[in-house]
């Protein structure tokens, strides 16, 4: 039986950027939910149980994703983050630093290869089967 847990959410403004994710990691066997801004994958996330796995951008049009993911963390604090960001000169705030986020969970845009961020996707849905 297939769990909300076992989906992934991709939060992304730019559709080629969030639909080729989604494309990619359907094809490596994942259910994922795609959206373009914060507020419609929390009223996805609010009618079930949370993901585990969030793929977050850092700019988007209803609020960063810094701040998305304080939300998402305080309401699920399970849930895992990677972020996705165009931005070469990201930071990691130190409230995120202190949720278990680290350099290892930021990926800068354009992925020439989506493979790391997949191995790492699959590392927080299956938990001691790859490197966190």
């Amino acid at each position: 039986m297939v769990t909300m847990l076992d989906w992934v959410l991709i939060v992304d403004d730019e559709a080629m950027i969030r639909e080729n994710l989604k494309a990619y990691l359907e094809d490596e066997g994942l259910r994922v939910a795609a959206f373009e801004a914060v507020t419609p994958a929390l009223d996805w996330l609010g009618e079930r149980s949370p993901c585990r796995v969030c793929i977050m951008d850092m700019r988007l049009p209803d609020m960063d994703g810094n701040s998305a993911i304080r939300i998402l963390h305080q309401r699920y604090p399970q849930m895992a983050f990677l972020i996705h960001t165009g931005s070469s000169s990201y930071s990691l705030p130190d409230d995120l630093r202190a949720m278990g986020l680290d350099e290892r969970c930021v990926y800068h845009k354009p992925l020439t290869d989506m493979g790391p961020l997949a191995t790492a996707v699959r590392a927080r849905l299956l938990p001691g089967e790859g490197q966190p």
